[in-house]
């Protein structure tokens, strides 16, 4: 069985045609394993719907929490992509043994239908989950990353590899 935590994020999110804003209602993640028709076995849990910018240190603390609970050692974790490597540090930080943790988020909501990446990077991250060892990972564009190897390019939306010595200023815009 595979853990599915949603935390919120783009790939949750909901378009008020009135206001032209966006806000969180309820997660689309049964309904895209539905379309999907994947037939892994999986709990889906929601444990907040937050937007990334507005994640505390004590919402990552309920992640960490509950990742370390449950007894699934597969887990994948929904996240808005602007402070997914954030998070993804304190999983790692969080020294959870045993289990393969992989998050993922979408830049366009699901709900906006064919334009969304949602639906590929929940895919890929879903394989990745399965095949991955022990480990706290990114899954964005059809590839994973360490967590402490990865950063978003601000300016393509693409998430990237950072260089083996791991010097984040080697890719600052």
């Amino acid at each position: 069985m595979i853990q599915i935590f949603v935390t919120g994020g783009t790939f949750d999110k909901e378009y008020n045609l009135i206001t032209g804003e966006l806000f969180f209602k309820d997660t689309h993640l049964s309904e895209m394993f539905e379309r999907g028709r994947c037939t892994v076995e999986l709990d889906i849990k929601t444990l907040m719907m937050v937007d990334s910018l507005e994640m505390r240190d004590e919402d990552r603390a309920i992640i960490a929490y509950n990742c370390k609970k449950t007894p699934a050692d597969r887990i994948l974790l929904t996240h808005g992509t602007d402070r997914m490597v954030d998070t993804a540090k304190a999983l790692a930080e969080a020294h959870i043994e045993g289990k393969t943790i992989v998050l993922t988020g979408a830049m366009i909501p699901y709900a906006f239908g064919t334009s969304s990446d949602g639906f590929f990077n929940l895919g890929s991250a879903l394989a990745f989950a399965q095949v991955l060892p022990p480990g706290v990972y990114v899954v964005m564009n059809g590839r994973y990353f360490e967590w402490d190897r990865v950063r978003k390019n601000r300016q393509t939306g693409n998430f990237e590899a950072l260089p083996a010595d791991n010097d984040p200023t080697a890719y600052l815009v």
